[in-house]
């Protein structure tokens, strides 16, 4: 009898394990095909570090350099300039994130450079309130004169007249 039962509950068991898997399927199905809204601007607390980091590796190869405007964090690709606001004060300061952190445990987004935090105004706290926004580069470049396409001037077109025309068209 008592084997009968435990069959029976191993049974029970492992059909409500596989109905809980087989209803889980559709909304994670339904979930992977929502769109992700990117989010580019961050509230949250910044931290600092400095000459104990000096000389070591970052992220991105290079070594750290305590006294350059640069930053750590897990939410904007390396490179990235970003505009960091400090709430309390309302200083602001551009930085490039050069470095991955700070640990996700300490409820943190942002560890900056001493130079950028001396910048800030919050060396002495440690710890601040901060607005993060990226940096929009817009990289321009000469415009290249095609002259085939405009027709050459004949002589019997003098620019007295263009001029003149354009005069009463406006």
């Amino acid at each position: 009898m008592q084997r009968k039962l435990r069959i029976l509950g191993f049974a029970v068991v492992a059909s409500l394990l596989w109905t809980s898997q087989t209803s889980a399927a559709p909304h994670v199905a339904t979930a992977q095909k929502t769109k992700k809204s990117l989010k580019v601007r961050y509230t949250g607390t910044a931290s600092w570090y400095g000459k104990q980091h000096q000389g070591r590796k970052m992220a991105n190869g290079k070594r750290f350099d305590c006294h350059q405007l640069t930053a750590a964090s897990w939410y904007f690709p390396l490179g990235t300039p970003i505009r960091v606001v400090n709430l309390n004060n309302g200083k602001s300061v551009i930085v490039t994130i050069t470095d991955r952190g700070p640990n996700f445990r300490l409820h943190r987004i942002l560890d900056l450079s001493e130079a950028a935090a001396f910048n800030l105004d919050y060396v002495g706290d440690g710890l601040t309130q901060v607005f993060l926004s990226p940096i929009v580069s817009v990289q321009t470049g000469k415009a290249e004169f095609d002259s085939q396409l405009l027709e050459p001037r004949s002589a019997d077109y003098p620019v007295e007249t263009e001029t003149a025309t354009l005069k009463a068209t406006l």
